[in-house]
This record gives structure tokens, C-alpha cells and sequence, in this order.
């Protein structure tokens, strides 16, 4: 069997080593799966719902070793990592509260001499490819309402974070989830890429880059299967005049440094009104210089190095070449010593004097940096946010909602915030347009992409 390891990026230590999983391993996997689904459908959602729930509260019990598991394979600092396990359960329940009214049976009107309903049906094993930046949050998203709506489920988590999926199975495990409904699978890419396309699976849950998105769909052409993909983004803010500064500056720093910049949803591209521009570089920029590179074991680390030293170089190319076409850095590296060439730790960045014939305005980054745009109004402000192609949220930060809400209506984006950034409520459809994917998790909307619709027609002779 061929091994992987683990590497973390906060020493570059093997953190982990696992092993890929045999042709035989993945066969034997999808038979469980086939095996189980007709049982794990005719349960009861009551009991369902209570599996699930008794899933959370294991995976809780094990909240320490799984922050300290998420700080040492993909580098969020160790005072942030738990956060995570609060997300999870708390879009879990979210998710197992609403089922019954996401799933429930629709009842048409009467009709003489007819009975006409629609029922929800599962559509039989959920593949959920998962990432590793929000390595819970990402995979629990799908996982949850396809197993409550009557799926089973096979995760495959990057191969950063395998120990993700373990605990996941741990906890479902704990929870005496029946066998077979919940499996992982440790794969290579030409080994998922199989899978996808193999006969016995039915839906598709992909969270990650859009080349991996665009292999999944190649892979899964031509057998009508359900494909959801959850891609890149290179989401904007736009501070108006009336904004709280304030406010409005705290927010997108930290939309976009969280996670080290390591966030689909955060905030890659600043616009503000020219008549505060200066005001808030000024503003941002202190903020800015007040975070603390360092290990992600440490806890007065409030920033940690990228998930590899590839990404932190892709990232350090994308401001060298700004800065030669004339972009402005307003943060000294030097003054963040743990910034180094070679190494996956790498200085928070703010660049000014920036448009978009520069990869750092249209160009994912996923790292520590973003640049800051000035315009004259709302007019300019709405072209350059929709001058993209992702598509996944968007904010504006302004003291006036009508107007902030006009804004939003015009804008390309799965959502649109007044005033916040970098969140997901789990009560909203989380979606995306052009190369931010297709398809939808959370909300009761998102079990309509775990299910098909069943029409039933009676007659009465």
C-alpha cells in the first residue's frame, strides 16, 4: 500500500503518515455503502436525527485533541482552531433541526377523486470531497443533511487533514451510527477521480480549487449524477462614505487575515469611497501591523504560517509582480521576522495604488494579503466588484441598508452581506455563480441538493 505523510507547516515535521487506500479497500467500501442504504432509508428521521445528534456531542467530547490535530496539519493558530469545533456543531444541529421541515412531504390541493403529494427521496451514496482550510466546517456542510435525509456517505478529506475524517468517523462510531453509513477513504487523486466517476455513486459534494472542480465534472459527465461544487472566490468589500469606519475596517481585516487569508469566503479585494480612502489605508494598516506571525502552537500567535511554502510562494509572487507594475506595500516585512523566502510563514500584506490589470485584483490569492482600490461611488464601486470570475459573497459596509441593498441586487455573488464578511449563517443557502461552482449546502434549500423529488399521483376508482 502506498504511504502519505502528513507534513505540517508549522516545523515542516512529518506530523502524520497514512496510507492510500487499495483498489480492494475502495470495492469493499461501496458494497458496505450499497448494503446499508436501503436500511439507513427506511429508518425513521426521528432516529436519524438522534444519531446524528449523539455524533455532535461524541465529536465535543473530543474537542481538545482535534484543535490541536487542525493547528498541526494545516497551521491555524491553536487559539483559533477550537472555534471550528463550535462551527460544526453548531451548523450539525442547526441542520438535524430543521430536517423535518426540509424534508417534509408536500401536499398539493385537493382535488376531486385524486391524492397528489411529493415526496423527498435520498439519492443513495454521497461522495464529499473535502478540503483542507476549514477541514470540518467544509465536509460537515454535506455530510450532515444527505445522512439525515436517507444517504449514505463516503468522505474523502485532502490529504493534508486526514485525521479529519477519521475523527469524523470516530464520532459517528461513538454515536452508533449503523455500519456502513459513514465511511472515509484516503485517496490519491487518480483514485478519486475513479471513484467519482464510478457507477455506484450518486452525488458529488466538492469543496476546493476550480481546476479540481473542473475534474470532477469531467469525470462525472456523461452519467447525469448529482454534482454540487463549492469553488474559489475572490470576494469583495466596499466601504461607502457613510460607513462606520470603525466597524467597517475591523471587519475586513480580519476578513480577510483569518485563516491566514485561507478562506473562499474572505475578503481578497477592498474598494472605499475616495472621500474616506485614506482614512481607512490608515486605519487598516494599524490593524494590520498588530498581528503576530508566528507558530501556530503558540498561543499569542495570532498569525500562522500557510498550510505549504508553494502557496506562501505563489502568494509572494503575486505581490512582486503588483509592486513592479506599481502597486504600493504599506506593511515592512521586516518588521514580522518570521517571514522568510522558502518557508510557509509569510507577512500579512495591504497593497494600495492597485487595479485590476494585476493578478492581485482578479487572481485568487488564499494568503496574507489584499489590495485596496479607490473609487468615486456606488457606479464605479458595483463594476469592479462584478469585474470577476468568482462569484461567492460580497459585502458592503454603509449606515444607509436601502442603499446597501440596491447595491447588493446588482451584484453576481451567492451572498451578499451589509456590514459583516467571511461568515456563514447557516440558516442561508451557501452558494456560488461563475467559477465559485454550483449547487447549494445549508438552509432547507440545501438538502434539495442530497435529494430527488418523488411525484405520487393516486386516482381513487
Amino acid at each position: 500500500m502506498k504511504e502519505f505523510s502528513v507534513i505540517s507547516p508549522v516545523d515542516g515535521s512529518v506530523y502524520a503518515q497514512r496510507h492510500y487506500a487499495s483498489v480492494e479497500e475502495i470495492n469493499a467500501a461501496l458494497a458496505r455503502a450499497q448494503l446499508a442504504q436501503p436500511q439507513w432509508h427506511s429508518t425513521a428521521l426521528a432516529q436519524r436525527q438522534q444519531l446524528c445528534s449523539a455524533m455532535v456531542d461524541a465529536f465535543l467530547d473530543n474537542s481538545d485533541e482535534i484543535a490541536r490535530q487542525i493547528c498541526w496539519q494545516m497551521g491555524r493558530p491553536l487559539q483559533y482552531a477550537a472555534g471550528e469545533v463550535r462551527g460544526l456543531a453548531e451548523r450539525a444541529r442547526y441542520m438535524i433541526e430543521v430536517a423535518p421541515q426540509a424534508l417534509r412531504t408536500i401536499e398539493l390541493e385537493e382535488q376531486p377523486g385524486f391524492t397528489r403529494y411529493i415526496k423527498r427521496e435520498p439519492l443513495g451514496t454521497v461522495l464529499v470531497i473535502a478540503p483542507w482550510n476549514y477541514p470540518y466546517l467544509t465536509a460537515i456542510n454535506s455530510i450532515i443533511p444527505a445522512l439525515l435525509a436517507g444517504n449514505v456517505v463516503l468522505l474523502k478529506h485532502s490529504a493534508q487533514t486526514p485525521l479529519c475524517a477519521e475523527q469524523l468517523h470516530r464520532a459517528f462510531v461513538a454515536a452508533g451510527l449503523p455500519a456502513g453509513v459513514f465511511q472515509f477513504l484516503h485517496l490519491g487523486h487518480a483514485d478519486t477521480e475513479q471513484l467519482v466517476a464510478h457507477p455506484a455513486i450518486d452525488q458529488i459534494a466538492f469543496t476546493g480549487s476550480v481546476p479540481a472542480g473542473a475534474m470532477v465534472e469531467r469525470a462525472a459527465a456523461g452519467q447525469f449524477k448529482h454534482v454540487g461544487l463549492e469553488l474559489g472566490g475572490k470576494d469583495p468589500a466596499y466601504i461607502r462614505a457613510d460607513a462606520d469606519l470603525d466597524y467597517a475596517v475591523a471587519a475586513v481585516v480580519d476578513g480577510a487575515f483569518f485563516n491566514s487569508g485561507q478562506s473562499c469566503c474572505g475578503i481578497e479585494r477592498i474598494y472605499v469611497h475616495e472621500a474616506v480612502f485614506d482614512e481607512v489605508v490608515e486605519r487598516a494598516v494599524a490593524l494590520v501591523q498588530q498581528y503576530r506571525l508566528g507558530r501556530s502552537d503558540e498561543l499569542e500567535t495570532t498569525l500562522g504560517p500557510l498550510v505549504k511554502t508553494s502557496a506562501a510562494d505563489f502568494v509572494r509572487g503575486q505581490i512582486q509582480e503588483a509592486v513592479v507594475q506599481g502597486a504600493r506595500c504599506h506593511i515592512d516585512e521586516s518588521a514580522f521576522p518570521m517571514s522568510q523566502a522558502g518557508t510557509p510563514y509569510l507577512a500579512p500584506q495591504l497593497l494600495t495604488q492597485v487595479n485590476h490589470s494585476m493578478r492581485i485584483m482578479t487572481e485568487e490569492s488564499f494568503g496574507p494579503v489584499v489590495g485596496v482600490q479607490k473609487v468615486s461611488g456606488d457606479e464605479e464601486a458595483i463594476r469592479l466588484m462584478n469585474d470577476s470570475d468568482f462569484g461567492l459573497t460580497a459585502a458592503v459596509f454603509t449606515q444607509d441598508e436601502a442603499a446597501g441593498v440596491a447595491i447588493g441586487e446588482r451584484l453576481q455573488t451567492g451572498t451578499f452581506f451589509i456590514n459583516r464578511c467571511d461568515y456563514l449563517d447557516p440558516a442561508l443557502a451557501w452558494t456560488g455563480v461563475k467559477h465559485s461552482g454550483r449547487g447549494c449546502t445549508l438552509s432547507v434549500v440545501g438538502f434539495e441538493q442530497v435529494t430527488r423529488p418523488k411525484s405520487f399521483h393516486l386516482k381513487r376508482v
